[in-house]
């Protein structure tokens, strides 16, 4: 495994609003981005004019011309896609190429690629985020990260370029599972939040009011200080959008399932999401919850 340097050249797949800001993140930090390819191929053209690098016209092509690969794709279905379904992959001439992902996603899928990429000779890391699109572009993301030690040693110079915190969580999938009970977490306290607020408003009380109460006793919680005034106020630009909420709910849903546990705030909090995404408003930030929980809001 060779040691990453700012010589590296870096390709990237999956260029939304992280992906992007994360090209741009590298390219800043001195670090050569040498492709960018996305299915949405008007934004990747875009960044490639913006970054002066290559537009892949496809997988390999960002292989070919990379030492490190890194991906931000939205599901398990993209992951199978880029790396192994049909004649054109990730892994086409891979030998010696490091692939990192970043998505949140299922351990299985992080697994499966894991051996795919032992069979094509490549290196591969798990580093799902937990942060948002301005830690993207100020190289300040929370990441773990799952794989070989040694492998996550040598990739060091590129995740201290991205992230303010890098936990090595342990072997492949594990990072992917602590991921998926970070969000899990998350996506409770901010539901809780937002009926919360939903009842006070409803009782008539003052929301500033309420929303500091909230802060300074147990009521409080990081969603309270990320979402609180956008609840309030429908301030729902997405960062964390509702329907990434709704997938994110439903991997630890369904991994605490098949450990035979109850999960009950989970799967309610899941069904306020896809309820979401079921009136067509999967768009609005993951604080748009708070327009099931407020009474002259709800949704026909």
């Amino acid at each position: 495994m060779m040691n990453m340097t700012n010589s590296s050249r870096i390709g990237f797949v999956g260029v939304g609003r992280m992906g992007a800001n994360m090209a741009r993140c590298l390219n800043d930090a001195g670090f050569p981005v040498s492709a960018v390819y996305d299915v949405n191929t008007d934004e990747a053209k875009a960044l490639s004019e913006e970054l002066n690098t290559l537009l892949a016209a496809s997988l390999h092509e960002v292989t070919q011309h990379s030492d490190v690969v890194i991906t931000v794709v939205t599901d398990d279905n993209a992951m199978q896609a880029i790396y192994l379904d049909g004649d054109d992959t990730l892994l086409q001439g891979a030998e010696g190429t490091l692939f990192i992902n970043c998505a949140t996603v299922t351990p299985a899928i992080h697994q499966t690629i894991r051996t795919a990429c032992d069979a094509a000779g490549a290196e591969v890391l798990e580093c799902p985020m937990a942060s948002s699109i301005p830690q993207a572009r100020n190289g300040e993301l929370y990441l773990m990260c799952g794989g070989k030690a040694s492998v996550f040693k040598a990739a060091m110079p590129i995740i201290d370029a991205l992230s303010s915190q890098a936990v090595y969580i342990g072997e492949v999938t594990t990072a992917a599972t602590m991921k998926a009970l970070v969000n899990m977490v998350m996506n409770i306290n901010t539901a809780g939040a937002a009926e919360g607020l939903g009842l006070a408003d409803a009782l008539g009380l003052d929301l500033d009011l309420v929303r500091h109460i909230f802060s300074q006793t147990g009521a409080n919680s990081r969603a309270l200080q990320t979402d609180g005034e956008d609840m309030q106020r429908r301030g729902h630009e997405a960062y964390f959008s509702a329907a990434h909420a709704a997938k994110d709910s439903g991997i630890a849903l369904k991994m605490g399932k098949d450990e035979g546990l109850p999960m009950v705030l989970a799967e309610a909090t899941k069904n306020q999401y896809d309820t979401l995404v079921k009136h067509n408003l999967g768009h609005l930030d993951k604080s748009g919850i708070a327009e099931l929980t407020f009474k002259d809001r709800m949704p026909k």
